[in-house]
């Protein structure tokens, strides 16, 4: 079982958008057997809230369901349950660094930071972002 969990500020827009991208991937390619997927936030801001609604929207004009997403904060135990931890920018990863020091799995999603687009509404954008970085965490995930 690969297990993959994505990381960014609240869970509401990026990882949440990243997780199902990443499970409609998998599942088209017949491997939901061999994956685990989810998202988790860094902060406590939007603990128990549904995925965005524009991010929301995104995903669905792509035909993409987020139903039933709740976020939640990133714990110890998911460190040492996923195998695979990617953070959507670099103050994702100061906050990581600072809640589990020394913890190794971290990744970054691309190799930029991939826009806040609740800050900047761009979500057409982010979602650009998210297929090029699910994109390549895929392909090196089943080779």
């Amino acid at each position: 079982m690969i297990k993959v969990l994505f990381v960014c500020h609240g869970n509401i827009c990026r990882s949440p958008m990243a997780e199902f991208v990443m499970r409609d991937m998998v599942e088209k390619a017949g491997l939901e057997d061999k994956f685990e997927i989810a998202s988790v936030a860094v902060s406590r801001e939007e603990l128990g809230e549904g995925v965005y609604p524009p991010a929301s929207r995104e995903l669905a004009k792509h035909g993409i369901s987020c139903k039933g997403h709740c976020a939640r904060q990133i714990t110890k135990d998911d460190c040492r349950h996923y195998d695979h931890i990617y953070y959507m920018d670099s103050s994702n990863a100061r906050y990581l660094q600072r809640m589990f020091p020394g913890e190794t799995k971290f990744r970054s999603f691309l190799d930029r930071d991939v826009a806040d687009p609740w800050y900047y509404g761009n979500f057409q954008q982010t979602w650009e972002d998210i297929c090029e970085g699910c994109t390549r965490i895929f392909d090196e995930l089943t080779r």
